[in-house]
Parts: structure tokens; sequence; C-alpha cells
């Protein structure tokens, strides 16, 4: 089949709800839904947690590592640590997980390649989403760096589709922003509940324009995957700027710069970015 009417009969199934995932991503699904409801609480989101073994692991894991540890004190229960998280910060993780998933299903060894480069520049992309929104634009940073999470689950469900379509990664980078990204990526994004704000800042990444200052959450977004050190291997966005123009990206944020502000910024970055590799 052709690759451009692959794009589009899996862009026609995600636009119905027609999605196909993994069982273990069915799993996160349950338990992501159960951490959005408003009357879960601690106790019962560390249970759920607990029923599954890797992630509970990772979740005490994550709760022990710098960005979330200033004190330096190890927790080694599930429970301590949904209480040192939080649930936003739980909610993240878990989309983290679901992506990563969507992404580690493939047996291909160029497959797999692309998602592991993929999951690295979306972890670049949310850590600095994460700083940018609350040293910048002021925006919810949790919100900024959930939105850095998700921002490519068009692009990883689309791997996870791969030995299903031969040839549908061939090609040219284009035609994926072309004919299938957003229309995918909209069917995948509302099959994973993903709030509304969000959403629209990712929608923000496909038209592709942002402000500079950055004000909004997609402003931020696009200015976070601009500045990401490692490209999307699926495409380079029309309008994008190269990283080599990225680093000359520059602009008065009250009495410093943005340069000023990433630098001071930069480990914690770093420690943003290592949680979300663990």
């Amino acid at each position: 089949m052709d690759r451009l009417d692959a794009f589009k009969q899996i862009a026609a199934q995600a636009s119905r709800g027609e999605l196909t995932f993994p069982t273990n991503v069915n799993a996160s699904l349950r338990l992501q839904q159960a951490l959005n409801d408003p009357d879960c609480h601690i106790d019962a989101a560390a249970k759920l947690i607990q029923a599954d073994p890797l992630l509970a692991a990772r979740t005490v894991a994550i709760a022990n590592a710098v960005a979330y540890n200033r004190s330096g004190n190890e927790i080694s229960s599930v429970r301590a640590a949904v209480q040192r998280l939080g649930m936003r910060t739980l909610q993240s993780q878990v989309a983290a997980l679901i992506v990563r998933q969507l992404g580690g299903q493939s047996s291909d060894p160029a497959v797999k390649a692309k998602a592991a480069q993929l999951w690295e520049h979306t972890a670049h992309v949310a850590a600095l989403a994460q700083v940018i929104a609350r040293r910048v634009t002021h925006v919810d940073p949790d919100t900024a760096m959930f939105a850095g999470i998700v921002h490519e689950v068009g692009g990883f469900y689309l791997l996870s589709q791969a030995g299903a379509w031969p040839g549908i990664l061939d090609g040219d980078p284009g035609d994926w922003i072309e004919f299938g990204e957003a229309e995918i990526g909209r069917g995948v994004l509302k099959k994973l509940v993903i709030p509304e704000p969000v959403a629209q800042a990712v929608e923000a990444m496909w038209v592709g324009l942002r402000a500079l200052p950055p004000e909004t959450l997609g402003d931020t977004l696009l200015l976070a995957n601009d500045l990401a050190p490692v490209p999307s291997p699926l495409q380079e966005r029309p309008g994008a700027t190269t990283l080599l123009g990225a680093r000359t990206i520059d602009f008065l944020v009250g009495e410093g710069t943005l340069h000023d502000i990433l630098a001071e910024s930069a480990h914690e970055v770093q420690a943003l970015f290592a949680v979300l590799m663990l």
C-alpha cells in the first residue's frame, strides 16, 4: 500500500477512535483514568501503583531522584513516594509511561532506534517546558511538563503501527506532517483524555507559530521544542528553528535574559530530564 494512503487510513481510524493499543498500554490507560478522578486520594493511588511491580519500582526511583528529593532523604515505600510526588506529578509520570510503552513495542532495530530518539527528544522538551513555564511565561509548570510529555504522542503511535504498515516510515519526512501528524495526533490525544488546554498547546505545535517573548502554553511548548538538543527523528517541522539557530534565541525576561535563565536552570533541566529517562 502507498505510504500516503496508509497515513490517511490510520488517520481515519484515529478520528473514529479505532486505535489499536498494546495490552500494557491499555492497563496504563486504566490507571491514568483512575488517577484523573478527583476522588482518587493518596492511599488509593498507592494501591493502584503497587498492583504493577515495575511501575511501583519506577515511582519510588523517581521520588528518590534529585529533581524530587531535595532533602536527600531516601524513601522505600510506594505510599511515601506518591505522597512526595503528588498526584499531578504522578499523572505526568503515568503519561510518560504510556508514551514510552507505545514506542517500545517493535522488535525492528530501526523502529526501536527511532522510538529511543523520539523519547529522548520528548524528555528534553518536557524538562525545558517546565522550566520555561516557571521562569519565563509563568504558565503552570506542571501542565507545561505534561504537554511536553505528550506532544509527540501521535508519532509514538505511528511507530507502534510500523509492523502492520510496511514502509510507512520510509520516504519524505514532510509527508508525516502533511498527511498524518495532526489527524492521528488528535485521535490519540482524545483517546488518552488529554485536557483541552494541553491539546490546544499541542495543536500550536502543528501550526508551528509562536511569539517571542513567549506568552502562552503553546508558545512555551514551541520554544522548548526549538531548544531541545535532540531533534525528533520523524520530521523537521517547517519553519522550526534549527539547533544552531536555537542557540541564538534570546530576549529580555524581567531584568535578565533567556540565556541567563537557561544557564541558571541547566542543573534543574538536567535533573528533570534524568527523571524522564529512568
